[in-house]
């Protein structure tokens, strides 16, 4: 990080105690794209400090001279630190001159990525905002996956299993719907299949031809607390086997058999995020994947 930047931070006042001894400060991310790339990164660096808490500003699609005064008008009313992913040198160039006069920091997320690919590559960046949203081959496949994904979900459309590169088996509540979702929005076609006592699952699953099969599980007594909720939600105060912990446990013990007489792949949502789940899923199916193009050498 630039000295400059350092020595501006550690002159800024530190950040307000709020209640319950949380640090409260005010964070301003700026993009000329969506802003995910820098919305994604500052909350995972800010997830690295114990009882803080990021009051954030959002401003994305800054492009022109009259987005980016609007952008400054916030931060001068809310001074707090300044992440950005802007590569319009004179848009850079007003934000960083403002940020000095108003003494908070202003930190370019994407400099030292840009500076080191630069330098190993011997080209110079395009300094285009967006290039990542381009609509290419990658981002109607994107799109593809789900609509797939969505045609797919909860074992509709059984006859178009065959399609996906990957489906996840799991009882209630084990967080199939949204993993698919997120998956699909990394261009994986991913379908889900609900696991029903007593209820036979699509043939194709226990085929030959089948793709990639992943069983979720969870812990019964996670799953009766989300199945509780879920029933509340619906105004269904009456709790039936559907929610009975007993009931509970037999039905994750008897999914879980199944997997292991299928030989399938296993993953445990109970403390795991949406988003780690599906990085697990990708995993696997790269593993896969490898291992079938290895095998077409021999």
């Amino acid at each position: 990080m630039d000295r400059s930047i350092l020595s501006t931070i550690s002159s800024l006042e530190r950040p307000r105690i709020g209640r319950y001894s949380v640090r409260e400060f005010h964070m301003h991310l700026l993009s000329d794209a969506t802003g995910e790339t820098v919305i994604a990164t500052a909350r995972a660096c800010t997830a690295q400090f114990d009882e803080v808490r990021p009051i954030e500003h959002f401003w994305n699609l800054v492009r022109t001279q009259r987005q980016l005064n609007l952008a400054l008008e916030g931060i001068a009313e809310k001074p707090g630190i300044v992440i950005y992913t802007l590569v319009d040198p004179d848009l850079r160039a007003k934000l960083e001159g403002t940020c000095r006069s108003l003494g908070v920091p202003c930190v370019p997320m994407l400099d030292p990525i840009l500076k080191g690919l630069s330098a190993y590559l011997g080209l110079e960046s395009k300094a285009q905002p967006g290039r990542q949203h381009i609509m290419n081959d990658e981002y109607f496949s994107r799109l593809d996956a789900m609509d797939f994904a969505m045609a797919q979900d909860d074992g509709q459309s059984p006859y178009n299993l065959g399609d996906a590169d990957v489906i996840l088996v799991g009882v209630s509540r084990t967080s199939k719907t949204p993993t698919c979702i997120y998956l699909a929005n990394r261009g994986v076609k991913a379908a889900n299949v609900p696991f029903v006592p007593n209820i036979a699952l699509p043939d194709i699953l226990t085929s030959n031809a089948a793709p990639l099969v992943v069983g979720l599980t969870e812990d019964p007594e996670r799953l009766v607390s989300l199945r509780r909720s879920r029933l509340k939600m619906l105004n269904q105060t009456e709790f039936t086997n559907y929610a009975d912990l007993e009931a509970v446990r037999d039905e994750v013990n008897e999914a879980r058999r199944f997997y292991t007489k299928m030989g399938w792949p296993v993953i445990d949502v109970t403390r795991r995020s949406i988003e780690e789940t599906a990085a697990e899923v990708i995993k696997i199916l790269a593993r896969r994947n490898l291992i079938s193009s290895e095998a077409l050498h021999f």
